[in-house]
């Protein structure tokens, strides 16, 4: 039974709503293809963190057809975007296991999976060093963490910006955060092998990082 820890029974139904649309620019001309990325870096037994509406999905089903998939598992919190996912993995005939759950609390045994793949999810999350203690537990010893997220300013004005903006874009964007450094976070919770690009992206977001890291 997935733990019910962490999740939003009353969820964010508009933002689940107005998601796909408003990340539509985005995704076409630069979030598909860091996607792609990130999937081509996973084998074996997968597991998704923060599914949401399910946008990764279609790069899943060419994982799979192309027998680099063995078996899929989602979890998303949110039942509003869980309901979204799940309608759009039917209409593409993605097989997968899509679960209630939070990141931070995964009802998987340890070194449950292959990879782990996280798709802006960790700027979202209510304690990012717990999900990721909780991603490291369910990997296998050298499994891969791979994940698209964007990151806080390095400094300056950008940084000052984004402190200044952060309690409204929160409230906004179902509680997404500018100012997570998720790279170092990734570090310190004892993954190895970081290895990650930096994708210059405009006011206020900045930073688009695509990478991966090992469970040593």
């Amino acid at each position: 039974m997935a733990s019910t820890r962490g999740l939003r029974p009353r969820g964010h139904p508009v933002f689940a709503a107005v998601y796909d649309l408003l990340g539509r620019a985005a995704e076409q001309e630069l979030l598909g293809a860091e996607r792609r990325r990130c999937v081509a870096a996973c084998r074996g037994r997968v597991l998704e963190i923060g599914a949401g509406t399910g946008a990764s999905f279609p790069y899943w089903l060419e994982a799979a057809r192309a027998g680099r998939l063995e078996t899929l598992v989602a979890v998303e919190p949110d039942p509003h975007m869980r309901r979204r996912a799940a309608a759009r993995a039917r209409r593409l005939g993605l097989k997968l296991e899509l679960l209630p759950a939070a990141a931070e609390a995964l009802p998987f045994p340890d070194a449950s999976f292959d990879a782990v793949a996280s798709f802006l999810v960790l700027c979202t999350v209510d304690d990012p060093a717990r999900a990721l203690a909780e991603v490291r537990r369910v990997l296998r010893p050298g499994g891969t963490l791979a994940f698209l997220e964007h990151v806080r300013a390095s400094g300056g004005g950008a940084a000052r910006w984004q402190r200044r903006l952060q309690p409204a874009w929160q409230r906004l964007a179902a509680g997404c955060r500018l100012d997570r450094d998720t790279i170092f976070a990734v570090s310190a919770a004892g993954f190895a092998e970081l290895d990650y690009r930096t994708r210059r992206l405009p006011f206020p977001i900045y930073r688009l990082v695509t990478g991966t890291a090992r469970r040593t």
